[in-house]
């Protein structure tokens, strides 16, 4: 673990804070000012930090964890990262006299260190283990046995299997319930749906969104969880501004599409009934994935960007990475319940030598993180794509699953074209080409960017919408970023256009 670790970025450190407040409070404690004892031996950056108290909080970051960056501090906050945490990371990437390398952890960083370490070992070792020798002993290959211990050897491993089988049976019983129970519930959606038709979308405006809350709990109860999710969904379009009759419209049309792809997913080909079992809320465990060794893909994962958003009680943490040698881009989910931060962070920029797993599906993009073969490294600027190659990414992978928002792409050579005016204001165009190829994006649910803004091939007659709802201070930060020429952007492309996550400058990742 020893030795010196490359340090991060600013930018870096910037997108493991949880919020905004995080990244302010810990940017003041950036400096060497508050900090004493700061170290670090390679794999973990400790210190303390003065406080409004008599004793300064003692916080401690591992760098190198096995599901992303770990955290401890003596502060009362239940952030993590905390402000001290981002601070002392921020010190350590910035000011390295202020942060000796090669150093001991003190007595209470490294309790912590070694303990977080040790159950990571063990956890790994579990996931591992076998079920002994060979003779069905554990012991030494070829050890004697008696007659009696080879009695006892094979009733054992008899009620081993008995008691798999069991529990195979009864997984059965259980799935067999739940599916059930899903169509059930796909059945009354159906007819909810056809009453909402039949009735006039009008009728959806004046009701509110109390129907739409009670509809998606029934989805709850019969454990179909991305009916839910699509249904509350729904809810939000009725008087949504202009147009949202076409939208609502549209969006029943796809969730009429889910329930009967899911009432009728065994004449699917295996790969979209995967999908539409996925997207209705029946999910594969991330340990199942990762026991099939053979599933298992090692490469250099470039971490493209991160983005938390908050559905319901849960706050959702996508990260996006591109396999150097695969070529292949992978999506990351982790959960945080309770107000607090999912677990799983990585550095944006950096690169992991790593294993995963995909889950089933068409066009497998989700994916589990298995194990990780040291600590972050230095990352590389991906190999990017033009606009019009992203578009049939897009529409490659709607094929598969009709339900796709976006697809994650890189843009090369690309520029920020804001509406006409100094403002951000302005009427959306639209994308545009100049052979007059028409629109560049499908039209469909939503139309094009509500700012007016878009991103340019540099030399090219093309160019895509960016989506809406992305932060106009961003946009203006790629406008600065692509000062000096054009850049690459990594996010994500759909139906509503270009939704840009990081863009590189002179080789360094900076997140929008």
């Amino acid at each position: 673990m020893g030795g010196q670790a490359v340090r991060w970025t600013a930018e870096q450190v910037m997108a493991l804070a949880p919020d905004d407040a995080s990244r302010r409070a810990g940017s003041k404690l950036s400096a060497p000012g508050p900090w004493t004892e700061a170290g670090s031996d390679g794999g973990a950056v400790w210190g303390q930090c003065k406080g409004s108290g008599s004793k300064p909080y003692q916080t401690v970051v591992d760098l190198d964890g096995g599901q992303g960056p770990g955290y401890k501090c003596s502060c009362p906050s239940r952030k993590f990262p905390c402000k001290h945490a981002v601070g002392l990371l921020l010190l350590w990437a910035g000011y390295e006299a202020a942060v000796a390398e090669g150093s001991d952890p003190p007595e209470w960083a490294d309790g912590w260190l070694s303990g977080r370490r040790q159950r990571a070992n063990k956890k790994a070792a579990g996931s591992s283990a076998g079920t002994g020798g060979a003779d069905g002993t554990g012991g030494e290959p070829g050890a004697a046995r008696s007659a009696g211990e080879g009695a006892t050897a094979g009733e054992t491993a008899r009620g081993g299997e008995e008691d798999a089988r069991q529990r195979a049976e009864a997984a059965r019983r259980r799935a067999e319930q739940r599916a059930a129970r899903i169509t059930a519930g796909a059945e009354e959606l159906e007819q909810r749906l056809t009453d909402l038709l039949r009735g006039g979308l009008a009728g959806a405006e004046q009701s509110g969104y109390a129907p739409w809350e009670e509809m998606a709990a029934r989805m709850v109860d019969a454990q179909a969880p991305g009916l839910a999710t699509r249904i509350r969904e729904l809810g939000t379009v009725p008087g949504s501004g202009e147009g949202w009759p076409e939208r609502l419209l549209a969006e029943c049309a796809l969730l009429h599409l889910l329930t009967r792809g899911w009432m009728r997913a065994d004449e699917l080909p295996p790969p979209l009934a995967e999908t539409v079992r996925s997207r209705v809320g029946l999910t594969v465990e991330a340990a199942e994935l990762l026991a099939d060794e053979q599933a298992l893909i090692r490469d250099e994962w470039l971490v493209l960007a991160q983005r938390d958003s908050d559905e319901g009680r849960l706050t959702v943490r996508r990260i996006w990475l591109h396999g150097r040698t695969t070529g292949r881009d992978a999506l990351l989910l982790s959960y945080g319940a309770g107000g607090r931060a999912p677990e799983l962070a990585l550095p944006v920029g950096a690169a992991l030598d790593a294993e995963l797993a995909y889950y089933p599906g068409a066009g497998p993009l989700r994916a589990a993180l298995g194990e990780r073969h040291g600590a972050p490294l230095p990352g590389f600027v991906p190999p990017g794509a033009g606009i019009q190659q992203a578009l049939d990414a897009y529409s490659e992978a709607l094929r598969g699953d009709p339900w796709l928002e976006g697809w994650p792409c890189v843009l090369r050579e690309v520029v920020p074209v804001p509406p006409p005016g100094s403002g951000p204001a302005g009427g959306g165009t639209g994308p545009q080409r100049g052979d007059g190829g028409g629109a560049a994006v499908r039209q469909g649910r939503g139309g094009g960017s509500q700012d007016g803004w878009q991103l340019a091939a540099a030399g090219e007659e093309i160019a895509l919408p960016v989506a809406p709802g992305t932060s106009v201070a961003a946009l203006w930060r790629l406008l600065a970023i692509s000062a000096d020429g054009p850049v690459t952007v990594f996010g994500e492309c759909g139906h509503r256009g270009f939704a840009p996550h990081t863009a590189w400058s002179e080789g360094k990742p900076i997140p929008l």
